[in-house]
């Protein structure tokens, strides 16, 4: 009984600053989750009951023929794929090239370094409305025979695959730049002393050191170029090469939209980004709190 008492004054007392505090972020999260919460409820009514009942009514048919209808309609596997062609190779290009850019950055002392670094990320402080109407004419002057199925860069893959490479690599580079710059020097300057090639420097020691860095920025990119609606809509033309966002666009007819397949639709493509995310969720957190502790 004396340990039960002497830890029950051990605790510490409830307080009304605290107990605000909590229910703040109670209801900031239910704030948060209002709007995936109602596009479930609405995805699992049939349209035929929230026309006659409403939206704010109490349901009496809930199931998933929704999702069941949206998949099938919109031909979702298609456009999965079409995005998976996109997404997969714009992500690895862009880690890649922009890692070469910061590990040159980073590791060598030359006068052009911060020039350099201020040209790659200064293309990120341009709205994309800006370069469209020169970069679609672009697209269209540019002939690629046999390489893609328009023979031209626009309404391609490929050109989707290049404008985010062009539009992400400048944030990437100025991420690992920072991060590469707190590895110890010491590696670099022992594998050099062992006689290490530039290439062996980078891509077998300082590479491997940025695992957590790459990890964060390839979730942060797949979902970016994953939701990507705009460059899609405006250098696509074929219905058949867009991507699964561009693809929602299926479910809406000329004179009639059913805003609960569309619903249905937007939770499935949800989807993938919800894996991506909790399958890299550990290395995701570690990246981005790199740095916020020293010592």
């Amino acid at each position: 009984m004396s340990t039960v008492s002497a830890l029950a004054k051990q605790r510490t007392p409830i307080r009304p600053a605290r107990v605000l505090l909590h229910t703040f972020l109670a209801l900031t999260a239910l704030a948060w989750l209002a709007p995936l919460l109602w596009a479930i409820f609405s995805a699992m009514r049939p349209y035929s009951e929230t026309s006659d009942r409403g939206y704010v009514s109490w349901p009496h048919t809930l199931n998933f023929d929704n999702f069941k209808n949206a998949f099938t309609q919109s031909d979702m596997t298609h456009y999965f794929t079409n995005t998976l062609v996109i997404a997969v190779p714009a992500v690895l290009l862009t880690l890649f090239l922009s890692s070469m850019v910061a590990f040159y950055v980073a590791r060598f002392d030359f006068r052009v370094n911060l020039f350099l670094l201020l040209v790659f990320t200064a293309g990120n402080l341009l709205p994309q409305q800006v370069i469209i109407t020169p970069l679609y004419r672009m697209y269209l002057l540019t002939n690629l025979p046999g390489i893609t199925a328009s023979g031209k860069l626009y309404d391609s893959a490929l050109g989707l695959v290049l404008i985010h490479v062009a539009f992400q690599s400048g944030f990437c580079a100025f991420v690992l730049s920072n991060y590469m710059r707190s590895l110890p020097h010491e590696l670099t300057e022992a594998a050099l002393v062992d006689g290490a090639s530039v290439w062996r420097l980078y891509w077998q020691i300082t590479l491997p050191l940025c695992r957590p860095a790459m990890a964060a920025l390839a979730t942060l990119l797949s979902i970016w170029i994953y939701n990507d609606f705009f460059w899609a809509l405006v250098l696509i033309s074929t219905g058949e090469n867009m991507p699964i966002t561009s693809a929602l666009n299926n479910l809406s007819g000329q004179y009639f939209t059913d805003p609960n397949l569309v619903a249905a639709g937007s939770l499935l493509t949800a989807i993938p980004t919800l894996v991506v995310y909790f399958a890299l969720q550990k290395q995701f957190v570690s990246g981005l709190t790199l740095g916020s502790a020293k010592g």
